[in-house]
């Protein structure tokens, strides 16, 4: 893809590749949109970028992103997690990490799949924006301010509307493409 007609957030290799593969592309996988809020609720404070050059890390210390294992997670486990250099060791986001999975698993127990709970939230299409300038995308948004609000109804945490919002466009829920980057038409093609 020509650098100079990509998303501008997308500037290192890895960025490149996430953004050219995965960012907006609509998932209905549960266990990668258990994925994606582990590291977004991860990411909170911090780049993106420093997340994905931790990703596999993550993976392999939260045990694949199984949430039935880590809705299992005890106090051993919280040590080691806090002991892991790969990971951020940020105690409040890793000792919610096994209550955020329990109330994961009981959403998808109550609606079949997380997904499905999830993609009511846009009647199971992407919104497909048509943004010109990075500054044009928003930091939330009333479908987030929803998603949030509900998440944290049923007792999940660090998942306030910025992070929901960021969490729809990883998921492909919401195509924040700039409407210049070939990834916006290929994505919209999607939904």
């Amino acid at each position: 893809m020509d650098i100079s007609t990509r998303c501008p957030w997308a500037k290192s290799p890895l960025d490149s590749k996430y953004h050219d593969t995965e960012w907006g592309v609509p998932c209905h996988d549960d266990r990668t949109l258990f994925e994606f809020l582990i590291l977004e609720w991860a990411q909170a404070g911090l780049s993106w970028s420093t997340i994905l050059r931790r990703r596999e890390w993550y993976r392999e210390a939260f045990d694949g992103f199984d949430p039935e294992t880590i809705a299992r997670y005890d106090e051993a486990k919280h040590v080691s997690l806090m002991q892991d250099e790969r990971i951020i060791r940020n105690r409040l986001k890793i000792e919610s990490t096994p209550k955020n999975a329990r109330v994961f698993l009981a959403i998808r127990e109550e609606f079949g799949s997380f997904d499905a709970y999830l993609w009511r939230f846009v009647d199971g299409r992407p919104i497909t924006n048509t943004f010109c300038e990075m500054r044009d995308v928003p930091a939330s948004t009333p479908v987030s301010d929803t998603i949030s609000k509900d998440l944290k109804r049923r007792g999940m945490n660090f998942v306030g509307s910025t992070i929901l919002y960021a969490y729809m466009q990883a998921v492909g829920m919401t195509n924040d493409h700039l409407v210049s980057c070939p990834r916006h038409a290929a994505c919209a093609a999607l939904a």
